[in-house]
């Protein structure tokens, strides 16, 4: 393959490259009141697996490439550079090499270099002494063979093999680059970034609260002065604060079409913009514990559960049928409608569920001999509403469920250390490529692989998808994958839930994404008040 280079012209400043159209002059000034309906368990981007760290995180943040905040359907197509100024590939796809911005400063003062970035994901991917506390994105950077730098102003990844969709994992949220100088333990309780706002106070379960970056490196940016995140964990104060407009805009993770009805009526003039999220509700178990490592019992499970009455009842029609992989037209690598048909589960539900109860039987369970489990979740509506439907769906092929709940600042905690049997969770692809979701949820060694699936064949596959660069060849293979996993009952994916992203309107620039982990920078936002 010819050298392929994506370059921005140099000493062009980043915000005129992203800034759109405007539709008015856009306007300095203001705090953007955001809500947050969870506490952040820590602050460390790259030790956490929740939109509620990510979220409130990425504003004090810049990463070596992003997402175009004004594309809300991302692709390898629509990374552009960050912290770097240009990119390009040599022949084999196999070394990417970044030259990056001069005159970028933390927030302390020092300059930002191209050790920072070394360091930042030599300690990510295990090639460090410093070992964070969770690492739940080190199997993304298994193929990195070597970081290298050239002066301050130039990185190299070089790879093990092609991996393209190494862009694609620089561009997520979490993939911030940390300050050398501060380890990242200290990264727990405080933010030291280069990016547009300035952490000045946060409090647990009350806010976050953002100054402006008065020497932020890029011209003209932010417009705003500030950013409050409102925790607010009830949701009768969440529907509150947004009614009576407390905050500007909801949450990403919170903005449910229940949520969306409640509030038309009591806020006129809020603007909805609905996106099919990259994350899915599913039901997963711990494969280490007895029965749930037999497949046949998982399967049976998986018939016994009505997809589309769950979309109908749970969600009120705000969700949409999937794989594993985020479905179209707002996920690029998902199974279409015609090719999950015919998969365990997905079919006439009537059939499913005499085939569940036929299973169930021939495993020795039966009226007089039912099976008791626990079923483990977050404490957030979003999560107990489908764990109720679980437990209740379940009772027609002789299992009797009892409901487990945990907060937000546990709940990572639980299934990163397999406490739990089975649970229903909802699993974030914070980029919308097949190796973010398969390396981070259903490989062997993944500290996100929650259920501890490990399937060798699967692997191989996974592994020969990963390296094709022939994009329309690569989505067949990719939906071999996600047939694969649904069918071993890897995770049981109920649905992707749309978001309809409650805002504002004089909050301008903030285009929500299908990726909910991408667009959370805010320098391009501002209020037109």
């Amino acid at each position: 393959m010819n050298r392929i280079t994506t370059t921005l012209l140099a000493g062009l400043a980043l915000g005129a490259v992203l800034s759109p159209a405007p539709a008015a002059a856009q306007k300095y000034g203001g705090v953007l009141n955001a809500l947050m309906p969870s506490t952040p368990p820590s602050l460390s981007l790259h030790e956490e697996a929740t939109i509620a760290t990510n979220w409130p995180m990425m504003p004090a943040y810049n990463n070596v490439v992003m997402a175009d905040p004004f594309k809300p359907i991302e692709s390898l197509e629509t990374i552009i550079p960050e912290l770097a100024r240009s990119w390009s590939w040599n022949p084999s796809n196999t070394q990417v090499t970044f030259k990056l911005h001069q005159g970028v400063t933390w927030h302390d003062g020092r300059p930002m270099t191209a050790k920072d970035i070394k360091t930042t994901f030599d300690v990510v991917r295990g090639a460090s002494a410093q070992r964070p506390k969770l690492n739940p994105r080190r199997v993304w950077y298994g193929n990195v063979q070597e970081i290298t730098t050239t002066g301050d102003h130039e990185v190299t990844f070089k790879l093990k093999r092609p991996q393209r969709s190494i862009l694609a994992m620089l561009a997520s949220g979490y993939s911030a680059v940390y300050p050398a100088h501060i380890p990242f333990r200290e990264l727990r309780t405080r933010a030291m970034g280069t990016g547009p706002f300035v952490l000045k106070d946060h409090k647990t379960d009350q806010y976050l609260l953002y100054a402006k970056n008065p020497n932020y490196w890029v011209q003209g940016r932010p417009y705003l002065d500030g950013i409050r995140y409102h925790i607010i964990l009830a949701r009768p104060a969440q529907l509150s604060a947004v009614a009576t407009k407390q905050v500007d805009i909801d949450s990403p993770s919170q903005s449910t079409k229940p949520f969306m009805e409640q509030l038309k009526p009591v806020a006129p003039g809020l603007v909805f913009t609905p996106t099919t999220r990259l994350n899915f509700t599913n039901v997963h178990f711990n494969l280490k514990r007895k029965p749930w490592d037999n497949p046949r019992l998982r399967q049976a499970v998986s018939l016994a559960l009505d997809r589309n009455a769950m979309i109908r009842t749970v969600f009120q029609g705000g969700a949409q049928r999937g794989g594993v992989n985020g479905p179209p037209p707002h996920g690029n690598w998902g199974l279409p409608e015609e090719e999950l048909k015919d998969l365990p589960g997905y079919g006439d539900f009537e059939q499913s569920r005499q085939q569940a109860r036929q299973i169930m039987r021939a495993l020795g369970y039966g009226e007089t001999n039912r099976l008791k489990y626990v079923l483990s979740t977050r404490t957030s509506p979003v999560y107990v509403d489908p764990a109720t439907f679980t437990i209740a769906a379940l009772k027609d092929i002789y299992m009797d469920g009892e409901l487990k709940q945990f907060e937000s600042g546990q709940w990572y905690g639980v299934v990163a250390r397999r406490d739990y049997a089975v649970a229903v969770n909802s699993t974030g692809v914070s980029a919308d490529d097949p190796d973010v979701n398969f390396y981070e949820n259903f490989t062997c060694n993944s500290q996100r692989n929650y259920s501890d699936y490990c399937n060798p064949e699967v692997e191989k596959l996974i592994e020969a998808q990963s390296q094709e660069t022939d994009t329309p060849k690569r989505k067949k293979m990719v939906w071999e994958v996600d047939k694969r996993l649904v069918t071993d009952g890897a995770r049981i994916v109920y649905a992707f839930r749309i978001n309809y992203n409650a805002m504002w309107p004089h909050v301008r620039n903030l285009i929500p994404h299908a990726n909910q982990y991408t667009y959370g920078r805010m320098q391009e936002v501002w209020l037109d008040r």
